[in-house]
C-alpha cells in the first residue's frame, strides 16, 4: 500500500531539504530501492534538485490565473478601469491605459466596469512544472515565477502527479519535501499525507514555529513526528522542544548535531548520507530515517 511522507518545518533554513535528500538516498539504498517517488512541493523556492541533480525529462507551463488585457482599438481611454482597480494595476501611458501583469490580481473588476467591453481576461503562465529522473528515483518539481500567486495550486499539481506515478507503478512511498511555514502551500502539500516529519531547530523561535506546524497538521488529521536539527548548538532549546512534544503527545525521533559536513555535501551536490556516511550528521539522519520508517510501516 502506497504511503505519503512529508517533511516540513516552521520556517526556512532549518535543514528540511537536506533531511529529505538524505531520506531519498537512504530509501534508494535500502528496502525501498525502486519504490520511491520524490516530490519537491516547495515551489516558491525549490532547491531539492540542487542536491539530487536530476535530468529533466518533461517540462510543462503552469497557468496560475488570469490577467486583464485592454483592446486599444476599442478603448475609449475613459479611465473607468483605472478608477475601479484596487491594485493600481492599470496605468496611463502616452494617452493609453495599460495593464501591469505583475500587479494585476485577476479579479476582473475592470472587465465589468468597461463601458465598451474592451477588456478581456487571458490565462497567465505563472511557472513551470517538471518531471525528472534523479539518482534516487523519479522527481516531480516546479518553479513559480517571481511575483506570481497560486503556489498552493501548483503544489497540488506536483503532488498529484507524483502520487499518480506511484500508484501506476505500484511504488510504496511518495517522499515530499514540503514548503516551510503554515500557509496554503503547506496545507496543499500535507493534504492526504500519511505521516509528517517536522524538522525543528533549537532557536528562540523554534518551539513556536514547531507548534504552529503541529497545530496545522492536527487540524487536518495528519500524524506528525519531530526531529531536532543542529540540536547541540543550544541544548536547552532542544530540551524545550522535546518537553513541548511530550506535552502534546508527539514523538521526537532524534537529534541531529551541527556538522559542517552537511554544508560540504550541499556544495558537492550530494545528500550528506551519500557524501560522507560516517559523519555525525549522517549517522543521526540515518537513525531518524529508521524510526520514521518504523512509524510508516506500523499497522494502522
Amino acid at each position: 500500500m502506497m504511503k505519503q511522507l512529508i517533511v516540513l518545518s516552521g520556517k526556512g533554513g532549518t535543514g528540511k531539504t537536506s533531511v529529505t535528500a538524505a531520506f531519498a538516498h537512504l530509501a534508494a539504498g535500502g528496502r525501498l530501492t525502486g519504490q520511491v517517488v520524490i516530490a519537491d512541493a516547495d515551489v516558491d523556492a525549490a532547491n531539492l534538485e540542487l542536491v539530487l541533480q536530476p535530468r529533466v525529462l518533461e517540462t510543462q507551463p503552469f497557468q496560475g490565473g488570469q490577467v486583464a488585457v485592454i483592446d486599444q482599438d476599442t478603448c475609449l481611454v475613459c479611465g473607468s478601469c483605472a478608477d475601479v482597480c484596487r491594485f493600481d494595476a492599470i496605468i496611463e501611458r502616452d494617452g493609453q491605459y495599460l495593464v501591469d501583469p505583475i500587479a494585476c490580481d485577476g479579479c476582473a473588476a475592470c472587465v465589468y466596469q468597461c463601458p465598451t467591453e474592451s477588456i478581456r481576461m487571458e490565462p497567465q503562465i505563472a511557472g513551470k512544472s517538471y518531471v525528472s529522473e534523479s539518482r534516487y528515483g523519479p522527481l516531480y518539481h516546479a518553479n513559480l515565477d517571481p511575483g506570481q500567486e497560486n503556489s498552493g495550486k501548483l503544489v497540488t499539481l506536483v503532488k498529484q502527479r507524483a502520487r499518480l506515478r506511484a500508484l501506476d507503478e505500484d511504488r510504496e512511498l511518495v517522499l515530499v519535501d514540503g514548503p516551510p511555514g503554515i500557509g496554503c502551500p503547506v496545507i496543499a502539500a500535507a493534504s492526504g499525507a500519511d505521516l509528517a516529519l517536522i524538522v525543528a531547530e533549537p532557536t528562540a523561535a523554534g518551539v513556536h514555529d514547531m507548534q504552529r506546524v503541529l497545530g496545522t497538521l492536527r487540524h487536518f488529521g495528519v500524524p506528525a513526528l519531530v526531529c531536532i536539527n543542529k540540536a547541540d548548538i543550544y541544548p536547552e532549546g532542544a530540551a524545550a522542544i522535546e518537553t513541548s512534544c511530550r506535552a502534546d503527545g508527539v514523538v521526537t525521533v532524534g537529534r541531529i548535531p551541527f556538522d559542517a559536513t552537511v554544508a560540504s555535501a550541499m556544495v558537492a551536490g550530494e545528500a550528506v548520507t551519500a557524501f560522507r556516511p560516517e559523519a555525525p550528521a549522517s549517522l543521526a539522519v540515518a537513525a531518524v530515517w529508521e524510526r520514521v520508517l518504523a512509524f510508516l510501516e506500523a499497522p494502522a
